[in-house]
């Protein structure tokens, strides 16, 4: 056997090998989570929290926290969280929609904290959306708020795209999540790979309420570029808040986050007559030297 097929039988096996590696092991390398015994007690300093557990119709459980606001609710936030840990420490960050208001409601994902169910995207979709038929019983989708962080964006652009909310926060999304990982394995099918695609790009198309995207210039593992991408999906609906220096984990370290947030949730839709704007004026081919 001639020297270069001998080297390229080997490269193609390890090739195979570490292609079937990557499809059983992605499990653990995307999904960071954090149980918790079914005894834990979850407590927030100056929070009203009450814990629910949903069972699904496959037999697995869905746990869930919901942190109330003081006075009146205007509504209800689904806040879908990251990829690490449980809620027990995403908790903290329901006080940015409490304090305007608002009812969260954080879950974790199956093999997350308390829930309980053998994970796969299917069965996560399957989850929320039960989750979300669930708030629907309690109040209209017109006050319902879905809020996506980072891997949960692009569950909770799904979601937006099979149901009719308020409004979609998508919070450091990626346009898919083979994107994300293709930076990592370039030259790894990981289109036929994957279990997780997610294709948030594909979802946001459906999107029919308003899509507000928050995103930092200084965002290293999910680039800013990818929501300036994704904000052109569905341009007549989208909006893109930009954090200045922002990264991928403190954007709520930044105060115009905060005030993002803010507007956001305190804002109205207004219709803009176009015929009495600038719209349509053209400039001048031709140079003008006597115009500053």
């Amino acid at each position: 056997m001639p020297y270069w097929l001998h080297i390229l039988i080997i490269i193609l096996i390890a090739y195979v090998v570490i292609s079937i590696a990557l499809y059983y092991l992605q499990d653990y390398m995307l999904f960071k989570p954090e149980k918790l015994p079914n005894d834990f007690e979850f407590y927030y300093e100056n929070q009203d929290t009450k814990e629910y557990n949903l069972e699904t119709r496959d037999g697995a459980i869905i746990n869930g926290l919901l942190f109330k606001p003081k006075g009146e609710s205007k509504g209800i936030v689904l806040y879908l969280k990251g990829n690490s840990k449980s809620i027990k420490g995403w908790g903290k960050f329901a006080v940015d929609f409490t304090r305007h208001g608002y009812n969260v409601l954080m879950v974790d994902y199956r093999g997350f904290g308390k829930s309980t169910g053998r994970r796969s995207q299917k069965a996560i979709k399957r989850d929320l959306q039960e989750v979300y038929n669930k708030i629907k019983e309690r109040t209209s989708e017109n006050r319902i708020i879905l809020y996506g962080r980072s891997l949960g964006s692009g569950f909770a652009a799904k979601l937006a795209s099979m149901n009719h909310p308020k409004m979609l926060i998508l919070d450091a999304p990626y346009y898919s999540l083979t994107k994300v990982t293709a930076r990592y394995a370039p030259f790894m099918p990981l289109s036929v790979l994957i279990k997780y695609p997610l294709p948030t790009y594909k979802w946001l198309k459906y999107v029919q309420c308003p899509i507000h995207i928050i995103h930092g210039t200084n965002d290293k593992l999910i680039p800013y570029k990818t929501s300036v991408k994704l904000s052109k999906v569905n341009p007549k609906l989208t909006k893109l808040h930009t954090v200045i220096g922002g990264g991928h984990k403190n954007l709520n370290n930044f105060e115009s986050y905060h005030k993002m947030i803010h507007d956001i949730l305190n804002s109205t839709l207004q219709d803009i007559d176009l015929s009495t704007t600038s719209i349509h004026v053209q400039h001048s081919s031709k140079s003008n030297k006597t115009n500053i």
